[in-house]
């Protein structure tokens, strides 16, 4: 049977670990009472009791507010309640001497009042947030209307509104809907109530100009003498350059906020309001998210107290159950009105699509299949490596100065799948991780907890992949050893790539659908950075990408090969020869660093933080020892001058990296923490691995030395040692991918950041702004 505190550990939230009761505490208070008395159970046979029990028998005899049942005696504990829902237990004299059941008592205080704290802090948070929302809901609420109204009928859609804006916005119509109408309504038309106004939800008076700028628009209407902004965040590429329009404008007009745009309309179209009812019913969701977390969080610390009050007759637990985190039903009422708001403007009043919303399921359906289609696949492709492996060893294809044919035509496909899957299965392995320590990863990419992928299904998707590849290399290689030539053989890779191709853009629901489809849209935004808003999600898979440079170096060389016709020639110089597909080449290498600078870019521009200019710097210096090291292979390896500059450039580089691998992105090497160069808050207790960790990370990041020593394997073709290279940086970044989660885990923890803030469409601001 699993104790009481694994259980209470395992459902805890991550984030809010700090502020549940600490029951092993709480425990360890408790033995060491239990091993007072045994000490002092030696003294006489007839005080064989526990303090404990010796504590209940007196504690029988009083209620639990102190008044005496029996004549005059005085209650051996009383509990005084102070200002802000805090107790103080003050014991009997004769229990006061004793120190350990004095601890207990003023540990068992300090955890009851460190619950009612934070209950009520998030309470109030989400009670405002709740207040919020309901404003909210009653403008999108009244502006559907008001487009409705005007169309003669209910039950018709909506279409444009315009609206008269206030003095410092732009007219410049929102023009991401092609097929938006112009028909107009009259401002006057639009009445909002004294409930409508949103003094809660309103930004301060005195808007910054940076804040302007990671908004769409930034528009405020004007309503019976009220100003509404419309605030909707600049996540495509269409409102990023409304937004930068919007600047250039402002720039060039050069005037004081208030200068007069005469009787310009901005017409607030389906779109906007689309986005708006996104925006607030993603403010449901999280909003229900987290006080289902309260409700988790309530229950969780009181069946605590109820484990540990028992040995005390209930006493003190009487005190628990009327204390405010237990007794307030504030929390309750705002989730079941949530709900019904949802259900009845959300949803349609369909309760069954309100629930797969608010309540998703995070359990996934454990099949025995999987685990046995793990196994088969994973052994098939054990055995086909093995048979490959000694093929291509009897066959000398790997040796130096051999035939090249294979080497540059088909080998580059290998080393293509081998570096994607092998990426793949670390991040497996990663999850594994996460999930061991308590990582909330799900919530920190924001996944949807019924569409994610477990680990079983990555490492299914990995086997299965590779015993394809693997055995489609085998039998490529085996029709060669039976005399079939390269140019009747030559299709093969290019279908294998194909097919791979085609299952990852199939529009059909099979093979994880969902997933394929936001890892599309995941490179879509990395590739058109810095148009579209950075998440958590975008940056860490452009990282990734900064560690397949080899990976997507051979993809542009076989692509090249493939769609030139250089396969049916066997001409395979021919992407290396002309100019154009060898600076395609070198633009590649570039490129991950590129992306990643301008989400940096991107990150300052909407955030304001230097760091990420700091970061930005990161990758130039990455870009330049790349560029460095290109322009040393093409003039050669007899060149001093770009030696040095070589190594000039990639040392500046791997201290740069270094320095923010650790600082900035792992949070270690800090000199004053308790742990000698860590953090103070770690999540593994061994720490040595930290240490162990740093030290390999140091030692990967110093593979550019091989581009100056040119060093290979004995025997082996240089093909084979950069793809082992290039497999270690892979491993280093799956390495570098848990620390990264760790530390913003522990970010997320320190700020007790379970569920997303998520902005809203309208705000109240004043008519200087």
């Amino acid at each position: 049977m699993v104790k009481f505190s694994k259980q209470f550990e395992g459902q805890l939230i991550p984030e809010w670990k700090e502020v549940f009761v600490d029951y092993r505490q709480l425990k360890k208070d408790l033995k060491n009472i239990q091993f007072l008395n045994n000490n002092n159970s030696n003294d006489t046979k007839n005080q064989n009791s526990s303090v404990p029990n010796s504590i209940i028998s007196s504690l029988r005899n009083y209620s639990p507010f102190g008044h005496h049942q029996n004549g005059e005696h005085v209650p051996p504990i009383q509990v005084h309640r102070k200002l802000g829902s805090s107790y103080d237990t003050e014991l009997l004299e004769q229990f006061a001497e004793t120190g350990a059941i004095k601890e207990f008592f003023a540990c068992l205080d300090q955890q009851l009042n460190k619950v009612n704290k934070f209950y009520r802090t998030k309470e109030n948070e989400f009670m405002e947030r709740g207040n919020s929302l309901r404003k909210q809901m009653d403008i999108l609420i009244q502006l559907k209307f008001a487009f409705q109204d005007q169309q003669g009928s209910i039950d018709k859609e909506y279409h444009s509104i315009s609206c008269t804006f206030s003095n410092e916005e732009d007219s410049v119509r929102n023009r991401e809907d092609p097929e938006e109408e112009t028909e107009e309504i009259s401002t006057d038309e639009i009445q909002f109530s004294d409930s409508c106004r949103t003094d809660e939800v309103g930004e301060p008076t005195q808007v910054k100009r940076e804040e302007k700028l990671r908004t769409l628009s930034g528009r405020v209407i004007d309503y019976q003498g009220k100003n509404l902004r419309i605030n909707i965040p600049s996540t495509t590429p269409l409102r990023t350059f409304s937004t930068i329009t919007y600047l250039v404008r402002e720039d060039l007009i050069n005037q004081s906020r208030k200068f007069s745009i005469g009787a310009g309309k901005v017409h607030i179209n389906q779109t906007k309001l689309r986005h708006s009812e996104k925006m607030i019913k993603r403010g449901f969701i999280e909003l229900y998210k987290g006080l289902e977390y309260l409700e988790l969080y309530r229950n969780l610390n009181m069946l605590a107290f109820m484990k540990i009050l028992k040995k005390f007759d209930k006493f003190q637990l009487h005190i628990c159950q009327v204390s405010y985190f237990n007794s307030s039903d504030k929390v309750i009422k705002l989730s079941d009105e949530v709900e019904e708001l949802f259900v009845r403007n959300l949803a349609g009043d369909d309760r069954k699509k309100a629930a797969k919303y608010l309540r998703p399921s995070h359990r996934h359906k454990e099949s025995h299949s999987v685990t046995f289609f793990i196994g088969l696949f994973g052994g098939c492709f054990l055995a086909l490596l093995t048979g490959y492996v000694v093929m291509a060893h009897l066959s000398g294809l790997y040796k130096p100065q051999q035939d090249s044919l294979y080497m540059e035509t088909v080998y580059p496909v290998l080393g293509l799948f081998s570096l994607i899957f092998l990426h793949f299965f670390l991040y497996g392995c990663n999850i594994v991780a996460w999930r061991k320590t308590r990582i909330n990863y799900s919530f920190i990419f924001e996944l949807v907890p019924t569409k994610e992928l477990t680990y079983r299904d990555i490492f299914l998707v990995c086997t299965m992949a590779m015993t394809i590849v693997v055995g489609t290399m085998l039998l490529h290689l085996t029709l060669l050893t039976k005399g079939y030539s390269y140019a009747q053989l030559q299709h093969i890779p290019g279908l294998l790539i194909l097919v791979f191709l085609l299952m990852l853009l199939c529009p059909f629901n099979v093979i994880y659908r969902s997933t394929r489809y936001r890892f599309l849209c995941t490179i879509r935004n990395i590739i058109f950075s810095p148009l579209y808003k950075v998440f958590m999600q975008d940056f860490f898979v452009a990282d990734q990408l900064c560690s397949q440079v080899p990976m997507l170096r051979n993809l542009e060389y076989v692509a090249c090969y493939y769609i030139s016709g250089s396969y049916k020639t066997l001409d395979y110089g021919y992407c290396t020869r002309e100019n154009y597909y060898k600076d395609l080449a070198y633009a590649v290498s570039f490129l991950p660093y590129y992306w990643r600078a301008m989400q940096c870019a991107r990150r300052w521009f909407d955030e304001g933080e230097r760091s990420h200019l700091v970061n930005l710097g990161k990758y130039v210096s990455a870009m330049l020892a790349a560029g460095a090291k290109v322009a040393y292979e093409k003039d050669g390896s007899n060149n001093v001058g770009w030696l040095c500059v070589v190594v000039i450039f990639s040392s500046a580089a791997t201290v740069y990296q270094l320095y923010w691998d650790f600082v900035r992105d792992w949070g270690l090497l800090q000199f004053n923490s308790n742990n000698p160069l860590l953090r103070n808050e770690l999540m593994l207790r061994n720490k040595a691995i930290y240490y162990f960790s740093m030290g390999l990370n140091v030692i990967l990041r110093l593979a550019w030395l091989q581009t100056v020593v040119h060093s290979t394997f004995q025997g082996v073709d240089s093909r084979v040692t950069t793809l082992f290279l290039a497999a270690l940086e892979v491993i280093r970044r799956g390495l570098w991918n848990f620390f990264r989660l760790e530390h913003e885990q522990l970010n997320n923890a320190g700020k007790f950041r379970a569920v997303n803030i998520v902005p809203l469409p309208f705000h109240e601001v004043d008519e200087e702004d």
